[in-house]
């Protein structure tokens, strides 16, 4: 497996939990309970990404614009984070903040498997990727386990 493919996958699991958090309503135990695994999973996948991928895509000229607008776009995502949970979950609001969040996120995920996927390929060795694709879900069990 190569580090596009695990970051896909959970690429996939983001776009499952935004899908069924805005089918919620409200201050629902449903709406807490998948907001707070989408926080996790974001948060968790920013930095064992930024770690496994985007600190050696920095490292090659070819890719280093495109990891440093990647790592742009997840403190992006982190602010829009911060202003969600300063709103209560029950406000009309709240459901306004999350499409934003979703819409970042969304295009964001897009953007990489479109664009920084193709470019890291020709940048990096095909030794690497399967390297960084292990030590990304490495990083990803570590956070996850210390959260």
């Amino acid at each position: 497996m190569t580090i596009f493919e695990a970051l896909r996958e959970d690429h996939g699991v983001q776009r499952d939990l935004l899908e069924q958090l805005m089918q919620t309503s409200g201050d629902s135990n449903e709406r807490e309970r998948l907001y707070r695994r989408l926080r996790g999973e974001l948060r968790h996948h920013a930095a064992a990404e930024e770690r496994a991928l985007y600190i050696p895509m920095m490292e090659i000229d070819l890719t280093q614009e495109k990891a440093r607008h990647s790592v742009a776009e997840h403190h992006e995502i982190d602010e829009q984070i911060e202003a969600l949970d300063a709103i209560d979950l029950a406000s009309p609001a709240w459901l306004t903040h999350a499409r934003k969040l979703s819409d970042l996120v969304i295009h964001h995920l897009d953007e990489e498997e479109h664009e920084v996927f193709q470019l890291a390929g020709r940048g990096l060795e095909e030794d690497q990727k399967a390297e960084l694709a292990e030590a990304y879900r490495r990083e990803m069990a570590r956070q996850r386990r210390d959260a």
